[in-house]
């Protein structure tokens, strides 16, 4: 009869065990599961609290000009003027070359030091990348493309097109327009300049402020 007893109790105890640590399996499971969606969740919520940047307002010394963002038709370009907006390169860059009836050349880090303006125009954020020309490409007046040294050379130099440079169209990224402040860009196209064809009075770009 003990044998018995024993063997029932034996069997009870197993199944007992097997039932309580199943529960506790599933538990963790569903926890663990919870976790990963409150994660998922808040990855969805950051990213759709990231405001996307339209334009950005070139702030000089001689006024404003605003730029309205092509982002649709040159992404990556957009991308790279943003972030160096954001980290404050450009902020006392020169408008280091000015041409008129033709442009207005700036975003080179060298042009902040006066003792390397043999050197303006050659300068950089230290990596390139590619060319984003497609048929909607136009060097149009108004329009802001990238200054390169060749194809698929861009940097963090741009210049403003003020004429209708349409034989620049398979060469140079446009990436936005001018919406306000194209008198300025008339301004620092009319100033004096040097044989070099640099402004003989600086035209710095103070900041970038970007909405």
């Amino acid at each position: 009869m003990n044998k018995y007893f024993t063997i029932i109790v034996f069997i009870i105890i197993i199944i007992f065990g097997t039932w309580f640590f199943s529960t506790r399996s599933s538990e963790t499971n569903v926890t663990n599961l919870g976790l990963k969606l409150e994660s998922e969740n808040k990855t969805v919520k950051t990213t759709e609290n990231i405001k996307k940047m339209t334009n950005a307002t070139l702030n000089t010394n001689m006024g404003n000009i605003t730029i309205e963002f092509f982002d649709t038709q040159a992404p990556k370009t957009v991308a790279n003027f943003i972030k160096l907006a954001k980290d404050g390169f450009y902020s006392g860059v020169k408008f280091h070359r000015v041409i008129k009836g033709f442009m207005i050349q700036g975003g080179d880090p060298l042009s902040k030091d006066d003792t390397k303006v043999d050197s303006w125009g050659m300068g950089g954020p230290g990596y390139s990348f590619a060319d984003e020309i497609s048929k909607e490409n136009k060097n149009d007046v108004g329009t802001i493309a990238m200054a390169n040294a060749g194809a698929n050379t861009n940097g963090s130099q741009f210049f403003i097109n003020t004429a209708n440079n349409n034989f620049l169209d398979s060469k140079h990224t446009v990436f936005g327009k001018v919406t306000t402040g194209m008198e300025v860009v008339r301004k620092i196209e009319n100033v004096k300049t040097t044989t070099a064809d640099r402004p003989v009075d600086p035209v710095i770009i103070n900041s970038i402020t970007l909405k």
